[in-house]
């Protein structure tokens, strides 16, 4: 019979499920293991340094801040190591460890997929060139039943706002927006009154290393670039419940997916 305190490891609390359906995120803190953030940061390391593909830069998303092109100076500059499932066995490690799969349980359902097609990435935010993310909500370019999914952001160092820590706005994936509110891209405006009351309620998700962020796939988040010294790296990953399926014929049904035992 599991212990309370093994269970207490294993799950988020009555409190934790309600702040997570009130805010749309809740912090676990140091929830991956020494030896796992090890050979993560290991790998992350190498795919830096050799870049393996598949890659995306940071010229390739033309956020704020970021390189104009591939060919302007710190146009090499890499944001994202896709595919980060396929690129060492540490991240099936990952993602059947028993304290992120009990949590994800609570919030999806008893059978929880992740979709290889979203995410599935380590983040890396270097010094220079790196960008500003605005205001926006993972569901925008992603097609399922219902908008229903679950982001879990790994921090492999610490995460603050001076390296461009996550920023997110507590309750934004349970009201209803305008088309107005947003811009061609799908952002929130900034510039648009109505947007103000939202924006000001922002809190920063700040992280150490092994902690995780889970955030509703409906819950606004931005980040600013990277104004430090040394570079930050995140490993992110999507997860729905089974009977949550991917549109037949879009991006999201493209990829294979990994239901997590």
């Amino acid at each position: 019979m599991t212990s309370p305190q093994t269970l207490a490891e294993l799950t988020f609390s009555p409190d934790e499920l309600a702040a997570f359906e009130r805010d749309g995120f809740i912090i676990v803190r140091k929830l991956a293991s020494e030896d796992l953030l090890r050979r993560m940061r290991d790998v992350t390391l190498d795919g830096l340094h050799r870049r393996v593909e598949p890659l995306e830069l940071e010229a390739d998303v033309h956020y704020p801040g970021a390189p104009q092109d591939r060919e302007s100076r710190g146009g090499a500059t890499i944001r994202r190591l896709k595919q980060a499932h396929s690129r060492d066995y540490v991240f099936t490690e990952w993602l059947t460890s028993p304290g992120l799969l009990g949590r994800l349980r609570q919030l999806l359902g008893p059978e929880v997929v992740c979709p290889l097609a979203h995410h599935n990435c380590v983040m890396t935010k270097e010094p220079q060139y790196s960008s500003d993310t605005g205001w926006h909500q993972d569901i925008r370019y992603w097609s399922f039943h219902r908008p229903d999914l679950v982001n879990a952001w790994l921090a492999l160092g610490h995460e603050k706002p001076e390296n461009g820590c996550l920023k997110v706005i507590p309750g934004s994936h349970r009201i209803a927006y305008s088309p107005e509110q947003f811009d061609q891209a799908i952002f929130l405006r900034d510039d648009l009154p109505q947007n103000q009351p939202l924006i000001q309620s922002q809190r920063f998700a700040v992280l150490e290393p092994g902690d995780v962020l889970f955030f509703h796939c409906l819950t606004f988040h931005a980040a600013s670039r990277n104004h430090t010294t040394e570079s930050k790296h995140s490993v992110v990953f999507t997860f729905r419940g089974a009977d949550n399926l991917a549109t037949p014929g879009s991006r999201s049904a493209q990829s294979p997916e990994l239901l997590l035992h």
